[in-house]
């Protein structure tokens, strides 16, 4: 924009109102300019047609990452219920995960299991009650509307409990309960010698229009077109080699008996 405006750094500091310093953090991307810098730059350019546009991009951006600690300050709760709208919208679910049974195929202990660990490790406010019913009551999108959803666990999965054996058992058991459901795809991902692609972050991905990546540091949204399609052939790398209905079912059972 600056070379089609004839401008360098120094002038364009001039044009705008501003210390030469600024252009050359907010070029090298060591700042983040505010809208009103944008305006300014866009108005010195002569490229105001751009602004809004580019305004659009910045908070895009800025709404990608969000920080758990900002997330979950109120608590667990309002995150749970915060995703609610974008799981009502999408009619397309595809979900791998390498850790944990995904968040809409948990039962109630399991939830309540996972969701004390995340407060104990990082939230102060304890609600996790209220979180799990909050969790509860999103899974009601398995049962409404003309939805799919394809859930692919690693192995280990099925042997990672963070509670009672109990209530690892009734987790596996709903597993093979869930997977029965037509409009539901569940993929086991065999450990193994030789596998074709190692794991890789756990991520979700909604219709084709966003996938959502849990990180230890924060949650990442991405809606890049180019991105969310890296996610989705990476699912369907993972999909080729799991193994779905009895074979995955034999590895569920085979988990729950040694649970005894």
């Amino acid at each position: 924009m600056c070379k089609d405006a004839g401008l360098d750094g120094k002038r364009l500091a001039e044009a705008c109102g501003w210390h030469p310093a600024k252009v050359s953090r907010i070029s090298s991307a060591k700042t983040s300019p505010s809208a009103e810098d944008i305006r300014a730059w866009c108005r010195a350019c002569g490229a105001e047609d751009q602004t809004e546009d580019l305004i659009a991009s910045l908070r895009a951006v800025e709404g990608m990452w969000v920080e758990w600690r900002r997330m979950e300050r109120a608590g667990l709760r309002q995150a749970q219920e915060a995703r609610l709208p974008l799981y009502e919208r999408t009619r397309w679910f595809r979900c791998y995960s390498p850790g944990l049974v995904p968040g809409l195929i948990q039962t109630y202990g399991y939830t309540e299991d996972v969701l004390r660990a995340v407060q104990r490790r990082r939230v102060e406010v304890d609600d996790v009650a209220d979180a799990v019913s909050a969790r509860m009551e999103r899974q009601r999108v398995l049962f409404e509307g003309q939805r799919r959803f394809a859930f692919l666990i690693e192995e280990s999965v099925l042997r990672n409990a963070l509670g009672e054996p109990d209530t690892q058992v009734e987790q596996l058991e709903h597993l093979l309960t869930v997977s029965a459901l037509p409009n539901v795809s569940l993929g086991v991902v065999r450990t193994k010698i030789g596998r074709a692609r190692m794991p890789v972050e756990g991520f979700w991905i909604f219709d084709t229009a966003q996938v959502n990546v849990e990180l230890v540091s924060g949650y990442l949204t991405i809606t890049q077109p180019r991105e969310v399609a890296t996610y989705a052939d990476t699912f369907a790398a993972l999909a080729d080699v799991a193994v779905y209905g009895a074979k995955a079912h034999a590895l569920i059972r085979a988990a729950v008996a040694s649970l005894g």
